[in-house]
């Protein structure tokens, strides 16, 4: 066949007279129904454009002629063997195929031999020296990019059929801002069986409502047929369609849906170039060509381009020019390669897809596509995309009603601000942004919402000097955005406008969106140095105090209860049933150091009997533990704990301590909190004293304590010893992004930040209605949350607990008191129970009245003079110790009677002599 072929064009060239040069195609042959008839009119296309380009080229001394070969697809061998045929036969370029394998080893192979290799395939990494008609991806990546962007799709759903078409829109992953927006990635059907409805249920149930669907053309209409059936298709749900034959598919069955279906091609089926080529490759006359023309894809329309074009680049052929006389097995190339290469990158030609133009890297990437959409009654043109100008939206809506009475619906406001955090601010990003685009803030997002609530459309406008609006004295005109609002230069005016009486005397106000007032912002206080006596912090000074009248308390009515009980009255000798006299261990000084052992939790050797000395020994132990506890703890705590050095709390004590601490105060110079304390300076009897002393002292040190704006004085609270008064609102803003920066006291006013308008709005109350609506649904609350605590930095300081240590007052102890208090209370009454009960059975023993046994006994106990008390025996002793005891102690107790009653030391216990009188006490007795 090939060498027929060459015979052929022998021939012909010899009738002729002109030289023939050949243009090999390699196309591929499949099995499926549709790519068999995609690739037979693609072979159509192609015979129809060498008649174009040969009629076109009648008077030069040369023709085309197309030489096809069919290879099975994905056959790198295959592919190789017919690129070697078409070479060794001197085509001097070759077009095709589609498949990725292929196309890879024929654009080897005539890279080796410089023969130029034509492409109109899909290729994510186009490569040189190819020439490629396709649109380059990265440019339709950013068609894909406005399109979504125009259309507010904010989330969205991405669907794809296979790897080839992820590649494609994957790139939208990269563009997208995906930290602020949600994108779903949905494989259409993995199992390649043609059912696509478990994805499509799938996202139906999630209540998906923005797709961006690629896919081949012959699933799509499937696709959207099955997207039809589960319900995906009605007015609620948006599609953008990237492939760019969607035209040629029937749509009759979506016409009525409602859905907003967008699509894009190259190829307007409307134009007589289209239809004559439609017409040339159907095989139909121009009379009805319109019909076929509908069904003319892309790739049809450039591989016509590529051979038009091709042969348009013969005409410069230079004067020596020769065809290919090579072969695969030669190491040979063919010299005017190159050169035929670069002709064909240099033209600019426009063809059925447009303009066609390669930059210079060799991809086009200069090109325009229309934008289409399916309405009722078929595909609709709404607009037009180019590389210079980007999207271009023409679609005509029908005009708007009428605003109803006292409405703001189809109504465009003039919103003039200034650029002030986080009210108003510019979007930070890295491509030119237009219009209201390129502001955001919570002014921003109010406005939104309330255009939303309220239908109207606005326009930002801001101010470079960043005046919110002050009265001139002189002139009597005001400045700053209150000036534009009066002057009608503007219709709203939104940021941090505080809502003040001079003011409201020139324009309205909406109800307020925000309340604050004016209030300090201050370093955050330091540490303080610890103080000699810091040990002594954990209690607080009146908890020492009372420590103190409780141990002494305490430890005088243990003395008073060890005198009175007849407990604490011992035998010193404890073999002599009838001594003549009793120790007692609790001594005054005993009893002090009792407790100072029980204090100290180190205890001593002093050891109450009695059961109401007991009592009180026990109800100050548990004092002493509750005590020695809480102080542990409360000291463990201002160790690990830092004190801090606070030098004011609130705007009294900055005035009074601001010259000792050389801390400076201002604010911004002509805003309303200057206003503030300037008018209370002027105001002599009125005015708050404090307020007045602060704008007296502002006036006078103008030029050192007071700045421009909020951003420098904050700025200066954070570098100096310097208090900056600003509204609280502002504050907390700075706060949440200076983490060494506070607000100190409360607001020192109350006010508000409104919308201003001009005076006599007849929208004022609409507005003012509609925040309150905002503010109770929480909105207001949430965009606050938003741009003072998430956006812009917001969120860096957490809240810092408060590890400050405060003493313990009575509030935390006094309980323990009270127990201590109760506990020697009811020993008080076990004493009196207990003495009355000793009484009672001496005064049966003796058989003297109770009532002068209790006497005499009180009666010795109130002398206090000494801790030895005599006892007066009426009976005989019961023998309790041997006769010769007995007659040894009579003995001696006649002896010591004698003896000034002296008393053995040896015979009794350390603690029962402690307090008897040395004249007392001798050691010549030892027989004990």
């Amino acid at each position: 066949m090939n060498f027929s072929t060459i015979i052929i064009a022998l021939i012909l060239s010899g009738i002729n007279g002109k030289e023939l040069f050949k243009i090999g195609a390699i196309f591929e042959e499949s099995h499926d129904d549709f790519d068999r008839n995609i690739n037979e009119f693609k072979q159509k296309a192609l015979n129809a454009a060498i008649k174009l380009i040969n009629d076109e080229l009648r008077d030069n001394q040369y023709e085309l002629e197309a030489v096809q070969v069919n290879v099975e697809i994905d056959n790198p061998f295959g592919a190789i063997t017919a690129a070697c045929t078409l070479i060794e036969n001197g085509v001097i370029a070759i077009l095709g195929p589609s498949s990725e394998d292929n196309s890879n080893v024929v654009q080897s192979v005539c890279d080796n031999k410089d023969v130029p290799h034509l492409e109109v395939r899909w290729d994510d990494q186009p490569v040189t020296p190819i020439i490629n008609l396709y649109p380059y991806q990265d440019v339709l990546t950013r068609v894909y990019m406005d399109i979504i962007t125009a259309w507010e799709f904010d989330s969205f759903v991405i669907l794809y059929e296979n790897n080839e078409s992820l590649r494609r829109v994957g790139e939208l992953l990269k563009l997208y801002d995906n930290k602020k927006n949600k994108i779903i990635v949905r494989q259409l059907d993995k199992a390649k069986q043609g059912n696509y409805r478990p994805v499509l249920k799938e996202l139906w149930r999630s209540g998906a409502k923005h797709f961006v669907l690629d896919c081949s053309i012959d699933i799509l209409e499937e696709v959207l047929r099955q997207a039809q059936q589960i319900g995906l298709m009605t007015f609620k749900e948006s599609y953008i369609i990237t492939n760019l034959d969607f035209h040629t598919l029937d749509l009759e069955p979506f016409q009525y849906s409602e859905t907003n279906i967008t699509g894009m091609r190259f190829i307007d089926p409307e134009t007589p170039t289209i239809i004559n080529l439609a017409s040339e490759i159907f095989n139909i006359s121009t009379s009805v060509a319109d019909i076929p023309a509908w069904k003319l894809t892309l790739d049809m329309a450039l591989v016509a381009d590529a051979v038009i074009m091709f042969g348009q680049a013969l005409k410069d052929l230079p004067v020596n020019f020769q065809p290919p006389s090579l072969t695969c097995n030669s190491t040979d190339t063919w010299p005017f390669g190159s050169t035929l290469t670069n002709l064909v990158k240099s033209l600019k030609h426009s063809g059925f897809t447009g303009n066609i133009q390669f930059d210079n890297r060799g991809f086009r990437s200069d090109f325009g596509l229309e934008l289409i959409e399916l309405k009722e009654g078929g595909i609709t043109r709404i607009g037009n995309w180019t590389t210079s100008e980007g999207l271009n939206i023409s679609r005509i809506y029908p005009p708007p009603p009428p605003p109803k009475e006292g409405s703001l619906a189809n109504r465009t406001f003039i919103i003039t601000g200034c650029l002030t955090e986080p009210y108003i601010m510019r979007v930070d990003s890295s491509i030119a942004l237009y219009g209201n685009d390129r502001y955001e803030g919570f002014g921003v997002d109010l406005i939104d919402e309330l255009s939303q609530m309220e239908g109207f459309n606005y326009t930002f406008s801001i101010r470079t000097d960043g005046k919110n609006g002050n009265l001139n004295n002189v002139t009597g005109e005001w400045d700053g955005m209150i000036g534009e609002i009066i002057d009608g230069s503007a219709h709203l005016a939104i940021g941090d406008l505080t809502i003040n009486s001079q003011r409201e005397s020139a324009v309205d106000f909406t109800t307020p969106f925000m309340t604050l007032g004016i209030s300090i912002v201050f370093q955050k206080p330091q540490k303080a140095d610890p103080s000699f006596f810091s040990f002594a912090d954990p209690l607080a000074f009146d908890v020492w105090k009372m420590l103190a009248v409780t141990y002494f308390g305490v430890s005088i009515i243990m003395f008073i209860l060890g005198r009175i009980c007849p407990g604490e009255w011992q035998n010193p000798y404890p073999c002599i049933e009838e001594p003549e006299f009793l120790v007692n261990q609790l001594s005054l000084r005993n009893c002090f150091w009792f407790m100072t052992g029980s204090l100290m939790q180190q205890g001593s050797e002093i050891a109450p009997i009695a059961i109401s000395t007991r009592m009180v020994a026990g109800m100050w132990w548990f004092f002493t533990l509750i005590m020695v506890s809480s102080y542990t703890a409360n000291l463990a705590s201002f160790l690990t704990t830092d004190n801090p050095e606070i030098l004011f709390e609130d705007v009294n004590e900055l005035v009074a301590v601001a010259d000792a601490k050389g801390i400076k105060y201002g604010a911004k110079a002509g805003g309303a909190t200057a206003s503030f304390f300037l008018q209370a300076a002027r105001e002599t009897e009125k005015a708050n004293p404090i307020f007045k002393a602060i704008g007296e002292y502002m006036s006078a040190h103008a030029d050192d304590v007071m700045v421009p704006g909020n951003s420098q004085g904050v700025i200066r609270a954070e570098r100096e010893n310097y208090a900056f008064f600003m509204e609280s609102t502002s504050i907390e803003y700075e706060t949440e992004r200076r983490c060494t920066l506070e607000q100190v006291g409360n607001p020192l006013d109350e006010k508000g930040y409104g919308i201003a308008m001009k005076k006599n709005s007849t929208f004022r109350s609409i507005l003012s209605t509609a925040i309150l609506k905002l503010q109770e649904g929480g909105k207001i609350s949430d965009l606050k949350r938003k741009w003072w605590q998430e956006k812009r930095g917001g969120g860096q300081c957490p809240e810092t607990e408060d590890n400050s240590s405060e003493a313990l007052d009575l509030k935390n102890v006094g309980g323990v008191f009270w127990v201590t208090i109760g506990g020697a209370c009811l020993s008080l009454v076990f004493m009196f129970v207990e003495m009355a009960l000793h009484m009672l059975k001496r005064a049966f023993k003796t058989k003297i009245p109770w009532i002068k046994l209790i006497m005499d006994e009180l009666t010795f106990y109130f002398k206090f003079s000494g801790m030895v008390k005599p006892v007066i025996y009426e009976h005989e002793t019961p023998e309790s110790c041997s006769n010769k005891s007995k007659s040894k102690s009579k003995s001696k107790s006649k002896s010591r009677k004698d003896s000034n009653d002296s008393i053995n030391l040896q015979s009794v216990p350390y603690g029962f002599i402690t307090g008897m009188s040395q004249e007392r006490l001798t050691r010549t007795d030892t027989h004990y």
